[in-house]
């Protein structure tokens, strides 16, 4: 097979989860492909996600490490075989391979846990938002068209069929980051509580007041997929993201996240009446700031 130009973030996790389960096996790279009835090279390559494999081998792999079957071993499968297509893929060519990968990823994830310092999330936006923040980059007009495009459709998956569950903690300080004119911060806080009325979405403000922020490691996204193992830490940087997969990552920002939602005020709930707001919630400080612009 011939090697990749570009390797996906599935991809190359694929193939860093294969090399992680050949490492804790203790298995040398020469004798799993002599396994398998692969020359050395060629496994290396799997391993870093520059070629595919046969689902026959990969079932081999797995039971020379291990594990011969469970959710785990088809989940492995799915991400081999999948051709990793999708909406995104109409933006190919005028998007950044980083957020194909997040769409992709996206897609397949049960739950999503966010946290945003300094700005709303992407998946809660308003277009006006969403270009209100890339007008401080200064991109040619079509980059901003095509961003704000693929932002607005990325949040399909709030609704659709296969919903994942979303959890974002967004620090008070995004709410007074003024992203264009008063009318712009307006309608996204407003767009905030209207999306929390969602079966399926949770958003909370972790307040000034609270003292001691613990995200100091700055934004993340945690997507988690049925195999929880497989989940991925997404942190952002001014090249590209940063991905973490390690278990003892996963784990970190797990214990990070409820550290956030622990400390945050009680989740936006429009249902709830005007004299159930007894303390301070999200809602509330919302509503404050929105009488501020």
């Amino acid at each position: 097979m011939a090697l990749r130009m570009v390797v996906s973030e599935r991809q190359r996790r694929f193939g860093a989860e294969l090399r992680s389960l050949r490492e804790q096996a203790r298995v040398t790279l020469g004798d799993a492909a002599t396994a398998t009835g692969m020359k050395r090279p060629f496994l290396s390559h799997i391993e870093a996600g520059r070629t595919a494999i046969t689902t026959e081998r990969l079932h081999t792999l797995c039971g020379i490490y291990g594990h011969k079957g469970g959710p785990y071993v088809e989940a492995l499968v799915a991400m081999s075989e999948t051709n990793g297509k999708g909406w995104w893929s109409a933006y190919k060519g005028r998007a950044p391979q980083s957020v194909m990968d997040l769409a992709e990823m996206e897609s397949t994830a049960v739950s999503l846990h966010l946290h945003e310092s300094l700005v709303v999330p992407g998946l809660l936006q308003t277009p006006g938002y969403t270009r209100a923040i890339l007008n401080t980059a200064k991109p040619v007009r079509s980059t901003i068209d095509d961003a704000t495009a693929f932002r607005m459709d990325r949040q399909q998956i709030l609704t659709a069929a296969n919903a994942p569950t979303v959890h974002a903690v967004i620090y008070e300080a995004a709410l007074h980051m003024h992203q264009g004119e008063p009318d712009t911060m307006r309608t996204q806080l407003l767009r905030l509580i209207e999306l929390a009325k969602l079966p399926n979405v949770t958003i909370q403000i972790y307040p000034f007041r609270a003292g001691a922020y613990p995200a100091f490691s700055g934004p993340f996204l945690h997507a988690t997929p049925a195999v929880p193992r497989l989940g991925t830490v997404v942190l952002e940087h001014p090249i590209k993201p940063i991905h973490l997969g390690e278990g003892e990552h996963l784990t970190q920002y797990d214990s990070l996240f409820e550290q956030l939602t622990r400390h945050a005020l009680p989740p936006i709930d429009p249902s709830m009446p005007p004299e159930s707001h007894v303390g301070k919630d999200s809602l509330g400080l919302i509503q404050h700031v929105l009488y501020t612009l």
